[in-house]
């Protein structure tokens, strides 16, 4: 019993030292994380165009340009029409402050007959009021800092050069570095560790590639149909809601209430709702 519970501690101080030593170098780690997802996901095209009789280098090379041109090109249409849309709503909500206290309140008070609890949500939204500009300064010069020049997301990766030449390196030797992890198993149980590993890979990499296809195709569908109805936000609501969509339901409802809410203070009314919620 003794030596179970020290083989126990043993393994939870190991799984705490090493879950402290990742932690600390996260930092370094995570060009190498995300370079070996990046290469992970496009080793079956280059294994693709390899059966059709292109040479690996050449395959890598033009899989990896094939990534690059994709995460540069929705970077630079992406991050200028969310700007703008971060920008145009902080410029509105004064407004639609206004709004919700000169209307919205009251109708609620005179449907309802609720008093106390709107006259505090009055006061907060009035004090909201009051420092929204501050606030809207604030988080214009956060987004001005963090995305200066948004239309060229060529000069952020430039500060990352560490990624692409990764992310090619993996690529080109991915087979190679996989068939030296096989060579280190030892020989009685090579069989079913490769029989489970194929298995795994089969089932992530399946999963991986479909579900960042749903969330892209989501993100797509929701962004098109909410600036078809006329929505300010359509594609900042519409890339949220896509994006969390990986989580059953998450995506979904929360696009519902976000651009709910969004369509009542734009349009000051609930004619639009039945188009949201159709979309």
């Amino acid at each position: 019993m003794e030596h179970r519970d020290s083989q126990r501690w043993f393994l939870f101080a190991v799984v705490l030292a090493v879950g402290g030593l990742l932690y600390v170098l996260s930092p370094i780690l995570t060009p190498f994380v995300v370079s070996a997802f990046l290469a992970y996901l496009g080793d079956p095209l280059v294994d693709r165009l390899e059966t059709l009789g292109l040479k690996r280098a050449l395959a890598v090379t033009l899989v990896f340009l094939l990534i690059l041109l994709l995460l540069l090109g929705l970077g630079l249409v992406l991050v200028p029409l969310l700007e703008d849309q971060i920008s145009t709503l902080f410029a509105k909500m004064p407004g639609y402050i206004e709004w919700v206290r000169g209307s919205l309140v009251p109708w609620v008070q005179g449907k309802l007959g609720v008093e106390s609890e709107l006259q505090l949500v009055a006061k907060l939204q009035g004090l909201l009021a009051e420092h929204w500009d501050e606030a809207g300064g604030i988080a214009s010069g956060i987004l001005a800092s963090v995305s200066r020049s948004g239309l060229t997301l060529l000069g952020w990766l430039a500060n990352l050069v560490l990624i692409p030449v990764l992310t090619f390196y993996l690529l080109r030797d991915w087979d190679d570095i996989i068939a030296d992890i096989h060579a280190l198993l030892p020989r009685n149980i090579e069989p079913v560790v490769s029989g489970l590993a194929r298995e795994s890979d089969e089932m992530l990499g399946a999963f991986l590639r479909g579900q960042l296809t749903v969330m892209l195709a989501l993100a797509v569908m929701y962004s098109a149909g909410l600036a078809f109805v006329g929505l300010d936000l359509a594609l900042l609501i519409g890339m949220f809601a896509g994006l969390v969509s990986f989580v059953p339901y998450l995506g979904l409802i929360l696009g519902i209430l976000i651009s709910a809410v969004a369509a009542v203070l734009q349009f000051q009314g609930w004619e639009q709702l039945p188009w949201v919620a159709l979309v």
